[in-house]
């Protein structure tokens, strides 16, 4: 009787077993086991906020005098004018290029095109009354810019003509042409010999009068290449209802697939050159339901007074993505 109960709790303990074994998950059989699991459960993306909502409490009307001025015991960069092929002009072109003070080619650099006004070259934007290395300098000591290269081309682009030799139809289209150099010659140079970078979100494009009007062409031409697009005292022409000769029917101020991180206009309300031209930019933007920020100053003229506070802010506001 003993042992047959012994048998007996000896042959219950090995079904229990067998049971908490199975019931554990465990494969009797040598294959994967099959679990259960409950389904996973999709986290729904952060929507991302809007870069120029981000940036837009960044501008202000004109920058502290102090950021102009040179600082006791800082070293600045300074402009070097460097020499290309413009298969678009068929000539020797200049242009004018400030790397950071600590250029590093093992590094890749965010890259700012500033284009100059009519008449003008690329000088213009490299003279001390534009301010460009120091007040960078400064913003970027100061941790409220990210370092850059920028470069400052001559955006007069004609096989016939050298130089601009008047305001006129041929003149103009010389300097719309710019925007073949840029993408044929001067952006390939840059990419060869510099350590810029090819991405969107680090290459930004300005301009002041009718470079504001070729950085607002290129910009809309091509939003693939650049993030960040502004303009400073817009000149007329771009666009059919600001003047002859245009480029681009108002309907094509807008940008149907890559949307620009960051589109601003700066004008002065007593500039007497440009005239209404930088509201009806911004007007047609509006109408267009483009995203784009108004940097509007009181009385700096159609100069250098309107170019530095327009840079300054600028120069707050990109490659912060």
């Amino acid at each position: 009787m003993k042992k047959t109960l012994t048998a007996f709790i000896l042959t219950a303990a090995l079904i229990l077993g067998a049971c908490g074994t199975a019931a554990s998950g465990e494969n009797t059989n040598g294959e994967e086991p099959k679990v259960d699991k409950p389904a996973a459960v999709e986290a729904e993306p952060e929507e991302e906020e809007d870069y120029m909502e981000k940036v837009k409490d960044l501008i202000v009307e004109l920058p502290p005098e102090d950021i102009y001025e040179a600082r006791e015991g800082v070293e600045y960069p300074k402009f070097e004018k460097y020499t290309y092929y413009s298969s678009t002009a068929e000539r020797d072109t200049n242009v004018n290029v400030l790397l950071p003070l600590d250029y590093d080619e093992s590094k890749e650099y965010p890259v700012l095109y500033i284009l100059h006004g009519y008449w003008d070259n690329e000088d213009w934007m490299a003279r001390d009354t534009v301010h460009i290395p120091t007040m960078l300098t400064n913003l970027i000591a100061d941790g409220e810019a990210e370092e850059m290269i920028v470069v400052c081309p001559y955006i007069f682009c004609s096989k016939e003509l050298a130089w601009c030799t008047g305001m006129d139809n041929q003149n103009t289209l010389a300097y719309d042409n710019f925007i073949n150099d840029l993408m044929t010659d001067l952006k390939p140079y840059l990419e060869e010999n510099f350590s810029v970078s090819t991405d969107r979100e680090k290459t930004a494009i300005t301009g002041f009068s009718m470079g504001g009007r070729e950085s607002l062409f290129i910009g809309v031409s091509h939003p693939e290449l650049f993030g960040y697009i502004a303009a400073c005292c817009p000149a007329p022409g771009l666009v059919e209802s600001t003047g002859w000769p245009f480029n681009l029917k108002d309907d094509n101020l807008k940008f149907e697939d890559e949307k620009p991180l960051l589109l601003m206009i700066s004008y002065s309300e007593s500039d007497g050159v440009v005239g209404g031209n930088p509201k009806t930019y911004d007007g047609l933007l509006t109408d267009h339901d483009e995203p784009h920020l108004v940097h509007v100053m009181k009385s700096t003229g159609h100069d250098n007074t309107s170019v530095s506070p327009h840079l300054y802010n600028l120069f707050r506001m990109i490659f912060k993505k």
